[in-house]
């Protein structure tokens, strides 16, 4: 999927991304128990991960 994307698709996705891990990063302020701490921490591992491909593949397209 990532193969075909245009750098402005992909910085439009970087872009998302970006404030997905702002709004989790707010939302983590406010959870409490470990079961929602671990599914925050995941989600937030997955937009991470998410955001560090989408860059290196902007950085690959030159």
């Amino acid at each position: 999927m990532l193969e075909n994307a245009s750098q402005m698709e992909l910085d439009q996705r970087i872009a998302i991304a970006r404030r997905n891990i702002a709004e989790l990063m707010e939302q983590a302020t406010g959870v409490s128990g470990a079961a929602a701490e671990e599914r925050l921490a995941a989600r937030l591992n997955e937009q991470q991960d998410l955001l560090n491909e989408l860059l290196k593949k902007r950085e690959a397209m030159g």
